[in-house]
């Protein structure tokens, strides 16, 4: 029989896959992280740095403050340190290393030009020649980043316009022959993946459909209950690829068939649904974060309508330019507008929105307490409110009666 949830019951089983359910009490230490992590199975990496990185911030939104120092470690620290290695997951990506064999062919298949960028295929087979002295290089040479390596005279236009050696790292990183090594501020650093990834890593490549199958499995671990289209999007797989696959896995019963009130397409759960109580959690979310990266799926979840707006001429912008959802008691009752502005020393709230359904005391205060501590675990001296709107007083209000919070509850890298 088909099992049935309450919308209700769906966003609760959503929040405990995706670690909401309990917060650890105490130090965040080093194991904390590497269960976040194990749990989510990919985090998203963008360029944007108006807050922070957006790979830092989904485990702060769920293990509050955590020593960003050990995140790096385990991505690209020394050897023996990491458990993470950069790919083209969700976007691009920190993945478990257990998950490198599974994308395996998806390298593959970017060597012979598919699932990549048209130009980048289009380089690939016309610069084999380039491609291949750039892999020399590194052979030779060791990490190093693109800027190392162009050889254009002339000035750069805006980011797209990579060099050509730039475009053969990435035809090389595609196609799973160079890796990131580690980073030099936000450049990557290459190295052949040999001297990357470890070799229990690379030995044991999975066919290409049990490989799609783990990940959809994955998937669906992180994610509580979704869709076809929900599951196909966290790993980003293809529409033919996951269907076959899908249909495999429900057939097999590694998958189960659940109807979700409101939704109009059936989800799919891993084993029998263990859905909480209640989820109390309050987190600020990062615009990248895994539960609400799939914006149809946020509104569906939670009745929340989310865009990201950076790219949104200022006079167009409806909420602002970086603008994190609040989630409270398993509902996303506001959004604000954040800054990060070190030579002031302080988190700039530009703006506070409440959803209809609103925010009471309660929620104010819980809204409080998560932009003090995100203002402590960034290094800043204070929390500056800038909005001029109602919500704006309120939240002064409330975050007067906040202490500051004390940064020794932080573990070291250790």
């Amino acid at each position: 029989m088909t099992a049935s949830l309450s919308s209700a019951e769906a966003r609760r089983l959503v929040l405990a896959a995706q670690g909401f359910h309990k917060a650890p009490r105490g130090v965040v230490r080093r194991a904390h992280v590497e269960a976040a992590i194990r749990r989510l199975g990919v985090l998203q990496i963008d360029s944007v740095n108006a807050l922070v990185r957006a790979h830092y911030l989904p485990l702060f939104s769920r293990l509050g403050i955590y020593p960003r120092e050990i995140l790096e470690a385990l991505a690209w620290g020394k050897p023996r340190q990491r458990t993470l290695f950069e790919y083209w997951g969700h976007e691009a990506s920190l993945l478990p290393l257990d998950l490198y064999p599974l994308l395996d062919w998806r390298m593959r298949r970017a060597a012979d030009g598919r699932g990549i960028y048209t130009q980048l295929a289009r380089f690939g087979v016309e610069q084999q020649g380039l491609i291949q002295g750039v892999l020399d290089t590194l052979r030779e040479r060791g990490a190093l980043g693109a800027s190392a390596l162009s050889s254009r005279q002339e000035r750069a236009g805006p980011w797209w316009d990579w060099s050509a050696e730039k475009l053969a790292l990435e035809w090389l990183f595609a196609a799973g022959r160079v890796s990131v090594a580690g980073r030099r501020g936000f450049e990557r650093l290459y190295d052949l993946t040999e001297r990357v990834i470890p070799a229990e890593c690379l030995e044991h490549p999975l066919e290409e459909a049990e490989a799609q199958r783990q990940l959809l499995v994955r998937s669906a671990q992180a994610l509580g209950v979704a869709t076809e289209k929900d599951l196909r999007d966290y790993y980003r797989l293809e529409v033919g690829d996951c269907r076959l696959r899908l249909a495999e896995l429900v057939e097999a019963g590694s998958l189960q068939r659940v109807e979700v009130a409101g939704w109009k397409q059936p989800g799919y759960c891993f084993g029998e649904p263990l859905i909480p109580r209640r989820i109390e959690a309050s987190a600020l979310l990062s615009p990248f974060d895994s539960l609400v990266w799939e914006r149809a799926r946020t509104e569906r979840l939670f009745d929340f309508r989310y865009r990201l707006e950076i790219y949104t001429p200022r006079h167009k912008r409806q909420y602002g330019y970086y603008v994190l959802p609040f989630l409270h008691r398993e509902q996303v009752p506001a959004r604000v507008d954040l800054r990060t502005e070190r030579a002031a020393d302080r988190l700039a709230v530009h703006a506070v929105h409440e959803e209809p359904i609103g925010l009471d005391d309660s929620g104010m205060a819980a809204l409080a307490v998560q932009l003090q501590k995100l203002a402590d675990w960034l290094g800043l001296a204070r929390v500056e409110v800038a909005c001029a709107r109602s919500e704006g007083a309120r939240l002064r209000q409330a975050l007067d009666a906040v202490p500051v919070v004390n940064r020794s509850t932080a573990d070291d890298p250790g």
